[in-house]
Formats: C-alpha cells, sequence, structure tokens
C-alpha cells in the first residue's frame, strides 16, 4: 500500500536509468494540441492585421499614417462633429456616429465653417487652414453651408485639440477650477447656436484623467530611456551578490544567515529610522499636518512625502514587520538550526553541479516564447475581422440607419434619396463568417493553451533539477560516483520518457488557472451588482480555486522529484509523494518550510540591499558618484525597476536552490524508509546530514515522525 514505508532494495542505487515512457496517451494529446496551436498561429496570421490595432481608420477604412498610402503623412483621426460621440470608449473603439478623416495635425483654434465661408475671398489663408480638415479633395467654399453639412464635406466647426491614442481630443484645461478649452468657455459650434465648453464634457468624459495617465507615462518613458543602463547594472550587481551567496553558503551558511537575518534587520531599522526623521523633520511645516484625505488624489507622488502622516505610517508599517520578523527568529531559533545544515547540504550540491544554477535561463527562454506566441495570436486574432460599414444618416428618423451597407454599391441604392445626406461609413471590424462567430472561442483556447505550454516549461525545469540533485544524494562516494553531466542526463530523460506525465501535471494546473481567470473576469462585470449572494459566491469560489492551485502545486512539485527518481507515472509518482510527505509531516513543516523561509529573507537582502544602493545613487547622495546620476522627472521608476529586478534575479537563483532543498529531504525521507544504517542497509546521507537529521548512530530503524 502507499500509506505504508518501503521495503529495502539493494539494487536501488539512486535514479532509475532503464526507464520507459510513461503517460504516452497524455503525450499524444499534448503533441496534436502543440500542432493545432501552431495551426491557430497560422489561421490567425492569415486573416489578422495588426495594423488594425497600430493605426486609426478612417470612416473610408483607411489606415492613418500607414506607408505608402495616401494617408502616409496623416497620423492622426479627427472627428467631425465630437459632440456626437458619447464617451472616450466610443472614440477608442471607432463607432461614433460622425465623419472620421486622417489628418497630419489636430486643430489648435475655434473656427466655424459659416465664418470661413463669409470670409474665404479676403482671407484666403484662413479657408486654406480649415479646408485640411474637409473631406479630400473639397475645395468649394461656395456650396451653401445645409449642403457642405448635410452632405458632411467639411466639420461645422473645429476646436483647439491635442492628440492622444492618435486620435483628436479637445484641448481641456482648467482655470480657476472651471473647465476651459484653449482658455474659453464657450464656442460656436457653426449651426448659429454658442455652445458652453461643458457640453464637451459627455462627449469627452474622463479624458482630463486619461491625459494626465498621458503625461504621467511620458515622463515615465523619458525615465527609463536616460537610466536603463544604470537599471541593468544594478540588476548586474544583484545576480553577482546572489550567486556568491549561494557559493558562499557551502562554507559559511551559519554565519551568512545570522549577517543576512541582521541586515535585514537593519535595513528595517534604517527604514524606521529614516521615516522617523523625516517625520520629525516636517514638524512645524506650513501644510505637513494635512491628512492624505485632506489633499485627495494626486498624480505627483512627492506630494505625499511632504505630509507626516505618510512618514507615520511607513513607519508603523516597518516597526510591525521588525517585530514579526525578531518574534519568528525567537520561536523557530532550534529549527532554523536544522535548515541550515540543511542549505549547507543543499550548497554542497550545487558546488559539485554549478551547471543547475543556470538553468532558470533556459526556462525563462521556454516561458518567453509561450508569451510572445500567445501575445502574437492573440493580437492576430483580435484584428481578424473584415472592415464593417454602416449607413450613417443626418436624420433621426430614417430607417436605414446603422443598417449594414457596401462603400462600392451605396451610391446605387435609393438611402441617398430617402435620407439625402446619408453615407455610407466605417464602423468597425467584425463578420459573419464561421470563423469570425468563434473567434471569442479561439481567444479562449490561446489563453488556455499558452497556460498549459507555461506549466509544462516549469514542470521541466522542476523535473530537470530533481533528477539532477537526486544523482548527488543517491551516490554512494561524493562527488566520484555522480554521474558525467548529470543535468543533462536527466534533461534528457524527463524530455524523452516523461514529457507525457509532465504535460499530464501540467494540464490539471492550466485547468485549475483557466477557471481562476474566468472567474476573475465575471468577477469584473458583476462588480456593479447588487446581489450579495452573488459577490459572495464568487468570493467563496476564487478562494477555493486559489487554495486548490495552490494545494495542485505543491503536489506537481513533489510528484515530478518522485518522477525523475523512478520514472513512474503522474498519477504514481503524486500518490506516492503525497503519502512519504504525510508519514514525515513534521519534518516537512520543520525543514522544508522553514528553508522557504530563509530563502525569502535571502531575497529580501538581496532586493533590499541593492535598492538601498540604487536609492542612494539616484537620490545623488553617494559623493563621489553624484554627477553620474540621471536627472529624472520621478527618481521611483528606476528605483522601483531595480528593487523588482532584483528581488526576481535573486529570486531566479533562489528558486534553483529550494528544488535542491527539496528534492534532497524527499531522498532523505525515501533513504530512512529504505534504509536503516546497518552494513547491510546503509544510509546514502552524507554524514553531517545524517548526524544533523536526528540519526546520531547507525541504529536499527525506527518509525518516522
Amino acid at each position: 500500500m502507499s500509506g505504508e514505508p518501503r521495503k529495502f532494495d539493494p539494487k536501488f542505487r539512486g535514479p532509475i536509468h532503464n526507464r520507459h515512457c510513461t503517460d504516452i496517451v497524455c503525450c499524444v494529446i499534448f503533441i496534436v494540441v502543440i500542432l493545432g496551436y501552431i495551426a491557430l498561429g497560422v489561421v490567425a496570421w492569415v486573416h489578422g492585421d495588426p495594423r488594425k490595432v497600430i493605426y486609426p481608420t478612417d470612416s473610408y477604412g483607411q489606415f492613418c499614417g500607414q506607408k505608402d498610402t495616401p494617408n502616409e503623412n496623416k497620423t492622426i483621426l479627427f472627428y467631425f462633429n465630437i459632440l456626437k460621440c458619447a464617451s472616450p470608449v466610443v472614440l477608442i473603439n471607432l463607432q461614433c456616429p460622425t465623419t472620421q478623416l486622417c489628418v497630419s495635425k489636430c486643430p489648435d483654434r475655434f473656427v466655424t465653417y459659416i465664418d470661413v465661408q463669409a470670409s474665404y475671398r479676403y482671407k484666403p489663408d484662413q479657408w486654406n487652414y480649415f479646408k485640411q480638415f474637409c473631406k479630400p479633395g473639397f475645395n468649394s467654399p461656395r456650396k451653401s453651408v445645409a449642403q457642405v453639412l448635410r452632405d458632411e464635406d467639411c466639420p461645422s466647426m473645429i476646436i483647439p485639440s491635442r492628440p492622444f491614442l492618435k486620435r483628436c481630443f479637445p484641448d481641456f484645461s482648467t482655470k480657476n477650477g472651471v473647465l476651459t478649452v484653449a482658455n474659453q468657455t464657450t464656442f460656436k459650434d457653426g449651426r448659429g447656436k454658442t455652445r458652453n465648453v461643458t457640453d464637451l464634457r459627455e462627449a469627452a468624459n474622463g479624458i482630463n484623467n486619461v491625459l494626465d495617465a498621458r503625461s504621467i507615462g511620458v515622463k515615465i518613458f523619458e525615465d527609463y530611456a536616460i537610466s536603463w543602463y544604470w537599471i541593468l547594472i544594478g540588476l548586474f550587481i544583484a545576480m553577482v551578490v546572489s550567486l556568491l551567496f549561494l557559493v558562499l553558503l557551502r562554507f559559511t551558511a551559519g554565519v551568512l544567515f545570522w549577517i543576512f537575518i541582521f541586515g535585514v534587520i537593519g535595513i528595517i531599522g534604517y527604514g524606521i529610522w529614516h521615516c522617523y526623521w523625516e517625520y520629525d523633520h516636517l514638524k512645524g511645516i506650513p501644510g505637513s499636518d494635512l491628512t492624505v484625505y485632506d489633499i485627495g488624489f494626486q498624480t505627483d507622488f512627492r506630494v505625499y512625502l511632504q505630509l507626516r502622516q505618510t512618514w507615520l505610517a511607513f513607519m508603523i508599517l516597518l516597526c510591525g514587520v521588525e517585530v514579526i520578523i525578531i518574534l519568528m527568529l525567537i520561536f523557530l531559533r532550534n529549527r532554523i538550526r536544522i535548515a541550515i545544515a540543511l542549505l549547507k547540504e543543499g550548497s554542497r550540491a550545487i558546488g559539485y553541479i554549478m551547471s543547475t544554477l543556470f538553468y532558470p535561463i533556459v526556462t525563462f527562454i521556454l516561458i518567453a516564447i509561450c508569451i510572445s506566441y500567445w501575445a502574437v495570436t492573440a493580437v492576430f486574432l483580435a484584428t481578424s475581422g473584415e472592415p464593417v460599414y454602416k449607413v450613417m444618416a443626418n436624420q433621426t428618423l430614417c430607417k436605414y440607419a446603422n443598417l449594414t451597407c457596401d462603400p462600392e454599391t451605396f451610391n446605387t441604392t435609393n438611402v441617398t434619396k430617402l435620407c439625402p445626406g446619408a453615407q455610407c461609413t466605417f464602423a468597425f471590424y467584425g463578420g459573419e463568417s464561421l470563423y469570425h462567430k468563434y473567434i471569442f472561442i479561439l481567444q479562449l483556447a490561446n489563453a488556455f493553451v499558452f497556460l498549459w505550454l507555461v506549466n509544462f516549461a516549469i514542470a521541466l525545469g522542476q523535473c530537470t533539477l530533481a533528477g539532477a540533485f537526486a544523482s548527488y544524494y543517491w551516490a554512494s562516494r561524493k562527488p566520484a560516483d555522480i554521474p558525467l553531466w548529470p543535468l543533462f542526463s536527466s534533461f534528457g530523460r524527463a524530455i524523452r520518457y516523461h514529457t507525457g506525465s509532465l504535460a499530464f501535471g501540467a494540464l490539471i494546473l492550466a485547468i485549475v488557472q483557466l477557471i481562476r481567470v474566468i472567474l476573475e473576469y465575471l468577477d469584473h462585470k458583476l462588480k456593479g451588482t447588487q446581489n450579495s449572494f452573488t459577490r459572495f459566491l464568487l468570493c467563496c469560489l476564487k478562494c477555493c480555486f486559489w487554495c486548490l492551485e495552490k494545494f495542485l502545486k505543491f503536489i506537481n512539485r513533489n510528484a515530478y522529484i518522485m518522477i525523475a527518481i523512478y520514472g513512474k507515472n503522474f498519477c504514481t509518482s503524486a500518490k506516492e509523494a503525497f503519502f512519504l510527505l504525510m508519514r514525515n509531516v513534521v519534518r516537512v513543516a520543520v525543514l522544508d518550510k522553514v528553508t522557504d523561509f530563509l530563502l525569502f529573507l535571502g531575497k529580501i537582502l538581496v532586493a533590499g540591499g541593492v535598492g538601498v544602493l540604487a536609492f542612494f545613487f539616484f537620490t545623488q547622495k553617494i559623493p563621489v558618484i553624484a554627477q553620474e546620476a540621471p536627472a529624472l522627472n520621478y527618481y521611483w521608476v528606476p528605483l522601483l525597476t531595480v528593487i523588482i529586478g532584483s528581488y526576481l534575479v535573486a529570486h531566479g537563483f533562489f528558486s534553483v536552490y529550494a528544488m535542491c532543498v527539496d528534492t534532497l529531504f524527499l531522498c532523505f525521507c525515501e533513504d530512512l524508509e529504505r534504509n536503516d544504517g546497518s552494513t547491510a542497509k546503509p544510509y546514502f546521507m552524507s554524514a553531517s546530514l545524517h548526524r544533523i537529521l536526528g540519526k546520531k548512530e547507525l541504529s536499527p530503524k525506527k518509525a518516522v515522525g
């Protein structure tokens, strides 16, 4: 039975080399799905057109700014009557019921067609400026105003605008709390009425916030442009520190552990002191006693740093973190000693198989390929529609309004006679074919296969590393009996024999993750609902599937270790790993999780140390190299990038280390159950691990707990 300890096998000497293929059916399905995924990408490539995303489209279905077309130098979309547009979402989706033209620049003044027509003879420059916003080729200022507006040859008015998302939006600003456009609060609409600027608010609802976000985005881009090489230097320092940390663990695990423990405590302590210094320094400064609620939301985050409340909140938060870390160290001190010994053993294993430290690069490349293929396929699927044209009529009672039409034959129909001024204009991209009807299903399939492939890449890495480290543990004489090229041998075994098993585990995880994505989508769609039961049910489902995903990741990880050792199928390996861990549940809690905590502290030290260095550099507080620091709009942009990037770099190296510790621990549990330390059944563990993990004497095996 799976719940019973294993019997002694005198022939067992570590990872099985004489293997057979496992989970063949799942392997075949996985290969077929990959071929289908490639076919999906080809179909999307044939039907899709990314230009629909890159370039705006005018009323004639032509792209603005596309090379080798009449619109090559006309990169911006202009709306004849923006008052007809309900919101920016309508504008961005190209469904505003007004004529849309490609222009080279947005208008910069208030002008009406009536005024231009009345003065075109003695003010030709004004007409020449206005006609660039009329239909191409229109140059008949003598045509009556009523006919021009009916046929929409020219807009009735133009207003000062600025481009955003390659579209002309009103140039809103506020003056003394009053909404204005070019410092004016009223304007003529070209139809005999004087309108207030607030009439544009509904058509451009939310534009001010969007434009503020655009301004911040531009500044952030500028900061990246002038500091990218310093960011790379910071990430390189993080890589060196992480690598050095892992190598030194082999010799000074205990010393380094306490150094970085006190380092983390010291960094947080410095943060507490700095917050207190800022809090005390702002005392008495006018405005510093305001609260965050008083000033509201500000796009300039430096405003918050001028408040005492901000630094007080930071100080309280850091104090809480400091107390939690100190209490954990006090209560876990004995278990930490055990974890340090296991870290030394893991460092020794990595020291013999140094190539494992760079395997995360392979996983990163595989995941990057998956992400790129998914993103490109998603874009091509989203742009697979054909241009759809609809009747746009000035008369509200026109029965043909919003019906689809064909621009090539539109003028030969009766629509223009029954609805004078009606036009057949581009509306959006879509289609009625079977392919277009199922684009959403194809997008869902694209997301599902993407999740499957990403989880497979992660599973392949875990199984490969587990096989390499298992070959170290089960070597009778270390390092003499370690196989040649253990990492490459393990990778070859995983690909050749266990693709199906790895795909099976990845499939289960991908299904759960897809369900979580769907639940998040439903939660987003139902946020405005007043049904409390629905919100409660969704919350419970999201929580349950989050827990299920975490559990499956834990089971899969250990199942892959058992696959790497014994070469059995996924279900058998998962079952044996689960029961093995349950028979050693105390050791799992004491060693595995404490080790994870220690490695997490290592990541914090690397990210925090490099982050502090980056903070002093970007704020020009290092006198020696202060002149080299770039002038930034927001110093926190490269600072956060360096901190997050350093954490990810450290995570890449430490993930190998965590896999090593997990593999050695599982091998140790197997070793205890198979052997008893006697001459007939000797242990494979090292002498130091033998002493530390409770087997001080080569005595007959006792019950494991």
